[in-house]
Parts: C-alpha cells; structure tokens; sequence
C-alpha cells in the first residue's frame, strides 16, 4: 500500500480508532508527521467515540485553588519555593467552605481542592477539612490536588472523604523529568504514589505538559503508552506555558495545536477516560477550550476560588481567570459550550474507566 505522508497518517488516526491502539512506531508517526488532514481526521472519531461513551455533556468541576505555598522548586512553576515575587496566600477552612456553598449554589457537584505542597496544611487539617466539605455536602465529589504525600496520608484521606485525586505525572521519562525537577524529588517516588493512589481506590489522574522544554517526540510516545497502560480515570494536559519568575523564563511556550492534537489521540485509546480541556489549554490559544472539548475533551473546571487571590495562583504568566473561566459566570461557560452543541451537566460526573459502560449508548 503506497500511500503518501498525509494519507499515511489519516490512516494511522482511523486504525487507532479501529483497535484502540497503535505501536510506539506507529504513535511516532502519527504525531511526528500531523497535518491538517489528520488532525480533522482524529478529531471526527476522537468526537464520535466521546459521544458515545459519555454523550454530548461537558462535565463541571469547582476548582479552589487554595494555598500557593509550596516546598518544592520544580523549575517551570511560577508558585515555586525560590520565587521571591509570588503573592503568598492560604485561604482558611472556613473560607473554603464558602467557595464550595457558593459553588454549590451554581450547579456545581464536584470541587477540586488543588494548591502547592504546603507544610501548613497539615494531615490533621487536610483531613478536618475533607470531612468538612464531606458532611456538608454528602452528594458531591471531592477530588484533591495535593502532590506527592505518603500511601497512608492517601489512605487517611480517603478515609475522610475524598473521592479522586489529581497527580500529574508531568513526563512518563525519569531523564526527562529529571531536567524538569530538581534533585530532592524522584521520578520513581511520583509514580509509586499514582500507583498508590488507584490501588487504595480513588478515581485517580494524571496528565503531562505538552512541549515543555527538553521533551522529544519520542517522550510524548512514552506518556500515552504510561497512561494507556495505567489506565487512569482522568487524564489533565495542556501546552508548556513560561513564568517570567522561573528558570525556563525564556523557553518557548507549547501550542494549542498539537495539545489538541493529542487530546483526540488520548480519546481514541482511552475511551472512558474523562478529558478535561484545561485553562492552560485555554490560554495558550483563544478559544482554544472549544478546540479541546470539539476534539475529544469532556470536562472544564471554572475557578471558585475568591476572586481576590485568583491572580496569585499563578502557574504560569498571563494564566486566564475571569469570564467563562470564572465558576460565577457559569452562563458564560453553558452559552460557549452551547454554541458549539454541548450541554453542562450538573451531577458529579463520575468516570466509567474500568466500568463496563464502555458502549454506553446517551
């Protein structure tokens, strides 16, 4: 079969979609050689497959950003513990509850606790606040974004309520995430506590940066066999993104491109997976939210954390924050999501990964 390049890799996109799957070779391929023609290709069947599974809802989570202390210094973070111009805050439990009441209020049936590794946090009041949150709202999810901690804190956690926890792997290569990270923190160690985390039985993701600075193609291989055989149950990823306060301050940011691009490979081999299109995603291009649901993705996550100190969790620069991103103009969102034939869905939208609903008919 003498096909030519375009040919080639549109045809690599339906056999993915076909078995669920290609080799490392084949995945080189399909990513090393993208054109507009596979791109439109992928995103079809990435859409249909999304569909099918989960229908044409986009589900909501209620992000609270809620310390920007951290311990560690990865080299591409703007809250990193050497940077010396980030506006430090932590809000209080009691503020906490608040976002989630208000949140509440609006629709919203899951809230993402993400903040940096703050030592101030301690067990006792990560797990205080767990319960809190659990009491008050027994019909929603809390998922927890809080880094690398030991099995028995997840277990403690998970004990007092929390439901998912989000960990990204960052880079599925130990050389490559050791450029990315410095040497106080382990590669071995992040994996072994994703590992831990799905086996005590939280709904469990993981996600990388797309093109951050030293990744090869042949990296970005290794991410999608990492999490095609990890079989997360959400997968979060959006383009490397600099800060001004941080040693890659001069490295080229990733594109939406080939963020999207990857966010239809993810759907086709992981069907059941839920996908969010991320802020990051939405920064690095306008409109590039829609982009990402269009090609494959299922889940945003609007900000809920007080507007005062939304601009002071600041990952990377010019990192959106206010209209359709913010949790208070829901209406924004549903109208974006409208527009191009989604619904927001208010329930907790759990993910089916490893559920049997893999044909679930909507």
């Amino acid at each position: 079969m003498n096909l030519n390049t375009k040919e080639r890799t549109v045809y690599l996109a339906e056999k993915l979609a076909g078995e669920g799957d290609l080799s490392d070779g084949e995945l080189l391929e399909l990513i090393r050689d993208r054109n507009g023609a596979s791109a439109e290709r992928l995103r079809q069947l990435a859409g249909e497959v999304r569909d099918r599974v989960y229908g044409r809802k986009i589900y909501i989570r209620g992000l609270i950003e809620f310390t920007n202390y951290c311990r560690n210094n990865c080299y591409y973070c703007g809250i990193r513990r050497e940077n010396e111009h980030a506006q430090r805050y932590r809000l209080s439990e009691e503020e906490i509850l608040e976002c989630c009441r208000e949140g509440y209020g609006l629709g919203f049936r899951t809230f993402v606790l993400q903040g940096g590794e703050d030592p101030w946090y301690s067990q006792d009041r990560l797990e205080h606040l767990v319960r809190a949150i659990r009491r008050e709202f027994p019909d929603c999810a809390i998922t927890l974004s809080v880094g690398e901690r030991s099995r028995e804190s997840y277990e403690a956690l998970f004990a007092a309520g929390a439901d998912r926890y989000l960990l990204r792997h960052e880079t599925a290569v130990k050389s490559h995430y050791e450029m990315l990270h410095p040497r106080e923190m382990s590669f071995d160690h992040r994996m072994q506590c994703l590992r831990d985390l799905k086996d005590i039985g939280y709904q469990t993701g993981c996600g990388m940066m797309v093109q951050s600075p030293g990744q090869t193609l042949e990296d970005l291989v290794a991410d999608l066999r990492f999490m095609k055989e990890f079989r997360p149950h959400m997968i979060g990823i959006g383009p490397f993104l600099s800060h001004k306060d941080t040693p890659f301050r001069d490295e080229k940011s990733g594109t939406a491109e080939l963020t999207v691009y990857l966010l239809s490979i993810i759907r086709l081999m992981l069907p059941q997976v839920l996908l969010p299109a991320t802020t990051a995603l939405g920064t690095a291009e306008e409109g590039g939210r829609k982009l990402g649901v269009l090609a494959g993705a299922n889940v945003v996550m609007p900000n809920l954390s007080p507007a005062g100190v939304r601009k002071k969790y600041m990952l990377y620069d010019n990192k959106l924050s206010g209209g359709s991103e913010a949790a208070e103009h829901l209406d924004l969102l549903k109208k974006e999501m409208g527009s191009i034939g989604f619904a927001v869905a208010v329930d907790r939208g759990d993910s089916l990964m490893d559920s049997g609903e893999d044909d679930k008919e909507e």
